[in-house]
């Protein structure tokens, strides 16, 4: 289990709002290749570099801009929303 990370119900690991740059950008790497418990979710992924990328992971806005070029701008707007949301939450 990562540091900083609480389970769902679901089993998935959920960010906490004092999460590090580098703990959201490895659980957004979760999400982005599907494995450690996490499903294959680019809307998720990329809330989760932009989140890192806003606690000053570098590799993660490399991450997140190269996840943008693969996804419908739909899907990127959601997941800058989904961001907005969990940011509102602390």
């Amino acid at each position: 289990m990562l540091s900083g990370m609480e389970v769902a119900n679901e089993g998935l690991p959920l960010p906490k709002m004092d999460a590090s740059g580098d703990e959201l950008f490895r659980l957004g790497l979760l999400y982005s290749t599907g494995q450690g418990g996490a499903p294959l979710d680019y809307v998720s992924a990329h809330m989760l570099f932009n989140l890192a990328a806003m606690r000053g992971s570098v590799e993660a806005k490399i991450y997140r801009k190269e996840l943008a070029h693969e996804m419908a701008s739909d899907d990127v707007a959601e997941a800058q929303r989904q961001a907005r949301a969990w940011l509102a939450q602390g």
